[in-house]
């Protein structure tokens, strides 16, 4: 059972990331029958640890030697986390917990300590979109999952930006302790105790603009007409190529197929017209070539893992959920 938890810490330290684990494991709710943890925050570099924000500083008495008993040891983000060094001894003691069958979990940059103790070898990872890139090429023995909110490769777990550590958390009590335990937790922290989709839908992309060589213009046309259906011969033919030399320089160019150019595109502008009007399903799957509500609900799930109706509530507010819009 989960019962011991430690939130270790380095200079520099995000309060609110830290706030996250604290919120979830360190406050008594037992007058709602829910279980109390034994919780501590402990420093990895001295008694007192500042933090990004200024002026604001934590203190704790708990050294490393409080991890020796902990069922789960989180790690919250830092400032260069993915350029500073680490003290060995806190390595060896994330090691140590793993070792001994306790979970160690993750939120943010927190990640990259977890890969310099070697811990995600191996592992699938989650991590902020934003620092994606760094930590593939820090550790590319891990597989490192941009687009979720979390990971569980037990017994270690990861999770990306800020608030997906709710995310985390909470799916560690689901785990440990039911659903009921985890559903209560959120009703008190007032989130959800579940969300749809992952952090694929809170990536900015916006529209591209081409730069390529020899199919820039027929880019830039494509982009013009995403509500029209064309082929391979007929984009072949307005750059003046044969089909199969247009597919090749396509490839070449951006990195992906026409079809997969064209779905990526419909799917960005069915995101900018969800966010900025009031356009019904039917409207915008016509807007962006899917033709039907259907459709477009398909390849929104399929690409962003989320509805496009959850996804305008996500970023407009629960208001923009009028009759007629829903998908």
């Amino acid at each position: 059972m989960l019962q011991n938890v430690a939130a270790v810490l380095l200079d520099g330290v995000h309060p609110f990331e830290l706030g996250v684990v604290c919120e979830v494991f360190g406050i008594d709710r037992s007058d709602d029958g829910l279980p109390v943890y034994d919780f501590a925050v402990v420093s990895a570099e001295g008694p007192r640890l500042g933090t990004h924000v200024g002026g604001l500083s934590v203190s704790t008495p708990y050294g490393l030697d409080r991890l020796e008993e902990a069922d789960l040891v989180a790690v919250p983000a830092g400032s260069d986390y993915g350029r500073r060094d680490y003290p060995p001894e806190l390595l060896d003691a994330l090691r140590r917990a793993v070792n001994r069958g306790a979970r160690v979990l993750s939120v943010c940059s927190g990640v990259f300590l977890l890969g310099a103790a070697g811990l995600l070898d191996g592992r699938r990872c989650a991590v902020h979109w934003h620092h994606a890139a760094a930590l593939a090429r820090m550790y590319p023995r891990a597989s490192v999952e941009q687009d979720v909110l979390y990971v569980d490769e037990d017994p270690v777990i990861t999770s990306a930006g800020t608030a997906a550590g709710i995310d985390a958390c909470l799916h560690i009590v689901r785990k440990e302790q039911g659903p009921e335990v985890a559903n209560k937790i959120a009703r008190r922290m007032v989130v959800p105790p579940h969300r749809d989709g992952g952090q694929a839908q809170y990536i900015e992309r916006p529209l591209p603009r081409s730069t390529c060589d020899t199919v820039g213009e027929t880019l830039a046309w494509m982009e013009q007409h995403l509500d029209e259906e064309v082929t391979v011969e007929q984009l072949a033919a307005r750059a003046l190529m044969s089909p199969r030399t247009f597919a090749r320089r396509f490839q070449q160019e951006t990195g992906t197929t026409p079809y997969r150019w064209i779905l990526r595109q419909r799917v960005l502008l069915a995101q900018e017209l969800l966010e900025a009007t009031d356009e019904t399903m039917d409207a915008i799957a016509w807007r962006t070539g899917f033709g039907t509500a259907a459709a477009l609900r398909h390849q929104f799930v399929r690409a962003l893992g989320t509805t496009p109706h959850a996804y305008r509530r996500t970023f407009r507010g629960p208001e923009a959920a009028r009759p007629g819009a829903a998908a």
